[in-house]
């Protein structure tokens, strides 16, 4: 980490101010993932409706990344940094309040805009922050606040159900969130929207249609099938336990998996500065192939962290391995659209994952969910081994690691000099 005593004072503060405030955002949001499930499924609900309520998250993160991204390109990163806090801060209170599903769906929907404004602030913000020259190792140290958050709110949430109740554990988790605000509100905003351009006309291009770029396209169809991946493991992972029998505490399942994640994200970014960002998110999907063949075939409670560790590691390597992936591709004026819209896949997995997965559990039982999901992500390893830039030559040496970029802005504008000398 020597690299952060090359900052100015003024920045190393920044970056530890939003580090503990990206610390309290994971742990408030994760605190609720092995109980959240639990709690509706104790208002009655059947396993398909249990996906419906979770799977309803994802209805606040998709129409919210459009102007959430463009309000951080134009009117800075902090005002979407408060959004999303805000969203972790309040929603636990309301779930206290009502075990009707439409409500707990309503509510389910609002704690979506809560990734959907930090994460993209978040990374913004660091991607301002860091040096080109060293993106990668920056963005996977401020990173490991998602595996350490991980790591603790699921012990929090579910240490704290099973001693006091869903009640103080709602109230524990918005008191992270609480501050969490008062964190966030003492960052300072570096991102000038007016004079962040230089030598170049502002982009203009519309949200929505930067997702038939293909700079952006296959980056956004992989995170949708490990979305759908990652939705199947929030939602049904604390189901498939208790049906299993296996005498395992799920929080920590969700701990070993975000200690998998801490390891890889110190490792990672530093590594992808030299060796390019392809062969680690080809390597990430490898793992979270592996991970759900392991659940799928899980048994006992040793399978069951063991391929948390897995999938936690492959998570860890491909999150920050894609924002880097998308600030390589992006210019300073759009970093929070371009990596918004990529997201947007990652959302719609989850989206789809509760209904229709539940669906499946319904008829063929939740061990078959994994399995299914090990398809998906193969699939995802298939498309960015063959499309990941603008042939299937030039993507096979990208994600193998031996071939540069194309889509990177440097090798873009490389380009368009050596066109215009001629």
């Amino acid at each position: 980490m020597n690299v952060f005593r090359t900052f100015p004072a003024s920045v190393r503060r920044n970056l530890g101010i939003l580090f503990t405030a990206g610390l309290l955002f994971w742990s408030g949001l994760a605190a609720l993932l092995p109980t959240l499930p639990l709690y509706i499924k104790a208002t009655g609900a059947t396993d398909q409706t249990v996906g419906f309520v979770m799977g309803a998250f994802a209805i606040g993160l998709i129409p919210s990344r459009g102007w959430l991204a463009r309000l951080a390109d134009n009117r800075g990163r902090k005002i979407v940094l408060l959004i999303g806090m805000s969203a972790v801060a309040f929603a636990p209170l309301g779930y206290i309040t009502t075990q009707s599903i439409p409500a707990l769906m309503a509510i389910r929907a609002f704690h979506g805009l809560s990734i959907a404004a930090f994460a993209i602030a978040y990374n913004a913000l660091i991607v301002d922050l860091a040096p080109p020259q060293n993106r990668g190792e920056v963005i996977g140290y401020m990173s490991l606040v998602t595996p350490i958050g991980m790591a603790m709110g699921p012990a929090i949430g579910g240490f704290s159900q099973a001693w006091f109740g869903f009640t103080p554990m709602f109230l524990i988790a918005s008191s992270l969130g609480m501050l969490g605000l008062v964190c966030t509100n003492q960052v300072q905003e570096t991102f000038q929207a007016e004079t962040s351009i230089s030598n170049r006309p502002k982009s203009k291009q519309l949200f929505w249609r930067l997702l038939a770029s293909p700079r952006i396209q296959t980056p956004a169809i992989v995170l949708m099938l490990i979305g759908l991946t990652f939705g199947c493991l929030s939602t049904f992972v604390p189901l498939f336990i208790r049906d299993a029998e296996v005498d395992l505490n799920v929080g920590l399942f969700y701990t070993a998996a975000a200690m998998g994640s801490f390891s890889a994200r110190l490792l990672v970014g530093p590594a992808s500065d030299r060796y390019g960002r392809g062969v680690f998110i080809s390597l990430s999907l490898v793992l979270y192939v592996v991970s759900m063949v392991m659940l799928w075939r899980a048994h006992s409670a040793s399978m069951f962290l063991l391929a948390a560790v897995v999938e936690g590691t492959g998570a860890g390597t491909l999150i920050p391995m894609i924002s880097a992936l998308m600030a390589d591709r992006s210019y300073v004026d759009e970093r929070g659209r371009t990596f918004g819209i990529c997201m947007i896949g990652f959302d719609t997995g989850i989206a789809m994952a509760g209904p229709l997965l539940g669906t499946v559990a319904t008829y063929l039982g939740y061990r078959s969910l994994f399995g299914i999901s090990s398809g998906l992500a193969f699939l995802g390893l298939l498309i960015f081994l063959t499309c990941s830039n603008k042939t299937v030559f030039h993507s096979l040496r990208f994600a193998l690691g031996v071939g540069a970029d194309t889509f990177a802005v440097e090798a873009i504008d490389r380009t368009a000099s050596l066109q215009s000398s001629k």
